[in-house]
């Protein structure tokens, strides 16, 4: 009998990507909860503010871009090691500076490094991923989730506390490094214990494959989507709840949090749905749910049931983005990496474009119609979910096993 376990490199590998994932989760939360206090330490105006929010996710898709030839000459594994240590720095730089120029150039390094810090990390998660023979994507997400929940947490204490940001970010800063440093000892690249040995052909020449856009297109539109949906719930669910479902300015910052921690329960269960209904099934699944969730939020009676659409929300989109990677991976398992930088740069398309469009829309219109368009583009993803497919050769090393038990 053939033992499917996966090897101690591999479940290595796993564990320390996981570790990355969560201490960039963490690293974001109390960048994008601390906007606030940034604000006040530089004194920028609410008229300039967009501008330095805009610039991050602009400068991360052009790390992104970066990151896809960066590999042609070096692996995945050691970008991130390179770069995640600059973007936990880059925050700290950025509460920490005394000048607007400063701000402006901390923002714009962590902007950079953190398009190729996504973008390698979900390289290595999708290699993982084909190394492993079943769905691991949703795991490393939900590590994600939770680094964002301690993130968030760290800097609702910071806030509660009135710590200065220095204060604040020092001695996290200097906890996260050292921790992301030892994780990076341990990442697999490509597949098995010694990727440079054990590569088919076709792996081997995974950079000079070409990827067709064209046929990519799919998944950038559901990425975009499920982004889109996502940046509706960060940037609005609070002014939703308060101004137009009249809830008390308390229970307005409720539905985030919720959406957070329905997003990490549906995360660390999603790959066990992957492996027992596929994942077609999961991203329909998910995208009725999200289409269900807004459709809630847009017709509430009162802030409970909105919260309830926000619970539905955080179900749902919660599967759309580590799917996608996934199958992008699968989708040109020759080229998976140029693929997967790609796919991610739509990642900061649609943060870039769903807070401006609800808001622009809910002055325009009003709040509860503007929330039908988000509804709308997510649950145009069961159009593409076929995109989801997987390809004759499974994950690239193997198949799907829906019935394997995860040892990993």
């Amino acid at each position: 009998m053939t033992d499917s376990r996966p090897s101690r490199r591999l479940r290595q590998g796993r564990a320390s990507l996981a570790i990355s994932f969560f201490v960039q989760g963490a690293i974001f939360a109390l960048l994008v909860t601390r906007i606030p206090a940034l604000q006040d330490r530089y004194g920028i105006s609410d008229g300039l503010l967009p501008l330095f929010l805009a610039a991050v996710p602009i400068l991360a898709g052009v790390g992104s871009v970066g990151t896809e030839h960066l590999v042609k000459r070096m692996r995945p594994g050691l970008v991130l090691r390179g770069v995640q240590p600059v973007v936990s720095l880059a925050l700290l730089a950025a509460g920490s500076g005394t000048t607007v120029w400063q701000l402006a150039a901390a923002l714009a390094v962590f902007g950079l490094t953190v398009g190729a810090l996504d973008a390698s990390m979900n390289m290595l998660g999708v290699s993982l991923q084909r190394a492993y023979g079943r769905s691991i994507m949703l795991g490393f997400h939900g590590a994600y989730s939770l680094g964002g929940i301690a993130g968030a947490s760290l800097a609702w204490v910071g806030a509660h506390w009135d710590l200065p940001l220095p204060t604040l970010y020092a001695p996290l800063v200097a906890t996260l490094v050292p921790v992301a440093l030892i994780a990076g000892r341990w990442y697999v690249d490509r597949q098995g214990d010694h990727p440079a040995d054990n590569q088919s052909d076709d792996q081997a020449d995974d950079h000079g494959a070409a990827v067709s856009m064209r046929a990519l297109l799919p998944l950038c539109l559901v990425m975009a989507f499920a982004y889109i949906g996502d940046s509706t719930v960060s940037n609005w669910s609070a002014k939703y709840l308060e101004d137009v479902l009249h809830s008390s300015e308390q229970l307005a910052t409720v539905p985030y949090n919720v959406y957070m921690v329905t997003t990490l329960l549906g995360r660390s269960f999603g790959d066990f749905g992957v492996r027992r209904f596929g994942a077609v099934a999961v991203v329909r699944a998910g995208a009725l749910l999200a289409g269900a969730g807004f459709a809630v939020v847009a017709a509430a009676p009162g802030p409970w049931v909105g919260m309830g659409g926000f619970t539905l929300l955080g179900l749902g989109l919660c599967v759309l983005v580590p799917q996608t990677f996934a199958a992008a991976g699968r989708l040109f398992p020759g080229a998976s990496d140029a693929a997967v930088a790609r796919l991610n740069i739509f990642n900061y398309v649609g943060f870039l474009i769903g807070s401006p469009l609800v808001g622009a829309l809910g002055g325009a219109w009003n709040y509860r119609a503007a929330m039908l368009v988000p509804m709308a583009l997510v649950l145009v993803t069961i159009r593409y979910a076929r995109s989801f497919t997987p390809v004759p050769a499974g994950y690239g090393d193997g198949h799907e096993r829906p019935r394997t038990v995860d040892v990993g």
